[in-house]
């Protein structure tokens, strides 16, 4: 099936981390996504075969050399056929090469060209390195991860280069692509993985402002403060995961492990006693296996579910009978998400071999057959 993204066009300049996961998440609803590569790029110095990159999948595939004129001419022509652009280097970069929006939105009116950068095309951020990491840190989405009396600990590099920078990107790409549809207007798009990951901490800020959250990691409800919403260690040294919030399913957690008898756990919501009832749950939980528990909790409205690990969770039943994984060229990997009732997304094509499409491309552009042939042998196209 093509996905409700059919008949869009995307030239996505090779990039790592959130650019890619953009460039998938469109690819994998149904968009055509041309990845243009560089000789000897990103993925090849990760020393991956190509397929073995979900980010990658489902690409068309060119290498082009960018620092040659013929190469950025190429690079012109493929962006007068698309709908948008998406690129992720450092402000200015793509100017210097000479494909800035200036140039690129003058060749296509109606492009819309997305930037991906961790602070911004302008301020005193905008040329500093940086990571996820550093990204979260400046939004103030890393300061409160962690337990209480420890540091900060990274969410390994989900909030800033993935939530709050490729998703970002993918929902700013689509939004401005219908808009440019009923405008005929292009647009560039800023997207700082700084702005996103502030974004993504929206309800904390809310609940700060009603009094309901405190600046101390590890004492809140939904930092692992609160005895009802943990992590577990079981009798085989397994985890469980306990999301226990409202009255009704704390109620249904003290019925199914017995605690409903013992008048401690009445203090739900009086943070003085998390600690104690902390300890208490620690115990409990301690005296069956994972298995065990889940076999008296799972599916049940304790919110509780068992924490896997990457080699467990495609196994699960549940992601077996809802298709949550696949196993592409060998590599197991997410399927898309989310899921269409009249435009389903197809399954994943593995990551192409780079520059695999670059004659079909080129071809497609009008060159001829001897004008490939030069300029391959010119090294601007491999």
């Amino acid at each position: 099936m093509p996905g409700p993204l059919e008949g869009v066009r995307i030239v996505e300049i090779e990039g790592l981390g959130p650019g890619p996961f953009c460039g998938m998440m469109l690819a994998d609803h149904g968009a055509e996504v041309i990845r243009i590569e560089r000789p000897g790029g990103s993925r090849l110095k990760l020393g991956r075969h190509t397929a073995m990159d979900p980010l990658a999948r489902s690409r068309k595939s060119i290498v082009v050399d960018m620092k040659q004129p013929e190469g950025i001419a190429a690079v012109r022509d493929l962006v007068r056929t698309a709908d948008g652009l998406i690129e992720g280097f450092r402000p200015g970069v793509m100017e210097r090469l000479g494909l800035g929006p200036e140039v690129l939105l003058g060749d296509n009116p109606a492009l819309i060209y997305g930037r991906m950068t961790g602070w911004g095309q302008a301020g005193r951020y905008a040329q500093a390195a940086g990571h996820d990491i550093n990204y979260i840190a400046l939004a103030g989405a890393l300061h409160p991860l962690g337990r209480a009396g420890g540091k900060p600990t990274p969410p390994i590099n989900l909030v800033g280069d993935f939530g709050g920078g490729g998703m970002m990107l993918a929902f700013g790409m689509v939004s401005a692509i219908l808009a440019a549809r009923s405008s005929g207007r292009g647009q560039v798009i800023d997207c700082a993985m700084t702005d996103g990951a502030a974004l993504l901490m929206s309800m904390i800020w809310g609940v700060r402002a009603q009094g309901g959250w405190r600046d101390e990691r590890g004492t809140n409800i939904l930092d692992s403060g609160a005895h009802f919403y943990e992590t577990y260690e079981c009798a085989d040294g397994e985890y469980i995961a306990l999301g226990s919030i409202e009255p009704q399913f704390y109620a249904e957690l003290r019925r199914l492990t017995g605690l409903d008898s013992d008048p401690a756990f009445d203090a739900q919501m009086e943070p003085a006693a998390w600690g104690p009832l902390k300890q208490k749950l620690g115990q409990m939980f301690k005296t069956r296996t994972r298995a065990e528990w889940c076999a008296l909790m799972e599916h049940g409205d304790a919110c509780f579910a068992p924490v896997l690990s990457m080699a467990e969770a495609p196994a699960h039943p549940y992601h077996v009978e809802r298709g949550t994984f696949e196993v592409i060229d060998g590599v197991t990997q997410p399927m898309p998400a989310p899921r269409y009732s009249a435009t389903p997304t197809a399954t994943p094509r593995p990551a192409p071999q780079a520059g695999a499409d670059t004659d079909m491309l080129l071809a497609g552009l009008g060159y001829d057959e001897a004008r490939i042939a030069e300029m391959r042998a010119a090294g601007a196209v491999a």
